[in-house]
């Protein structure tokens, strides 16, 4: 598959699916995996990094992991996304600045990374964000999708916070309805002995 819809099925990258199936691995093990695929009645799962699949067969999975985990749809995408950010920043390291750290990474992001994926593969369809400052310790991330996946954005902001060590510096919060296309997130952070932010 190498278009982005057939017909009109929205397509997704297949590195989201290797990325969850990675992380149903390491948060149980591969039988696991296995399990919840056949369980959501999703057929073709061998899933490549770059081709296309049906973003219903995400959300089919992670429905089915929510419903034999007990935990929410939403908790899960956090969790994913938090999981994965070791990977995405290895894959993107060539648009990453060295010196950058949570705050410029943030700020960075939509051109660096999701502007280097479109340009990469034009099929893909990453979230839009809009990173504004408000104030000099304050991000606001207003992350837009029509597959309403805002926990994941959470979670990989989470993530990213950890990666570079700040994650008690860092607080995010969702301001919106995780289930609207638009979901505010605010992102505060701690004050720094000799931080110029």
């Amino acid at each position: 598959m190498d278009t982005e819809r057939i017909g009109n099925q929205d397509m997704m990258h297949g590195s989201i699916f290797v990325l969850l199936k990675r992380f149903v691995e390491y948060t149980h093990d591969h039988s696991t995996w296995l399990g919840l695929v056949e369980s959501a009645g999703v057929e073709n799962a061998s899933y490549q990094m770059h081709d296309m699949y049906p973003t219903d067969d995400l959300f089919a999975i992670v429905a089915r992991a929510s419903e034999l985990s007990g935990t929410p749809v939403y908790d899960l995408m956090e969790q994913y996304g938090e999981f994965i950010v070791p990977d995405l920043l290895m894959v993107y390291k060539k648009y990453i600045s060295p010196e950058w750290h949570t705050y410029d990474m943030l700020l960075n992001t939509e051109e660096a990374m999701h502007g280097a994926v479109r340009r990469e593969d034009p099929r893909t369809t990453p979230p839009m964000l809009l990173v504004t400052k408000s104030g000099r310790d304050r991000l606001i991330v207003d992350y837009y999708s029509k597959r309403r996946m805002a926990g994941v954005a959470v979670g990989i902001i989470r993530g990213i916070a950890n990666y570079y060590g700040e994650g008690d510096q860092v607080t995010v919060n969702r301001m919106s309805d995780p289930e609207d296309e638009r979901v505010q997130i605010f992102v505060d952070f701690k004050r720094r002995e000799g931080s110029s932010k």
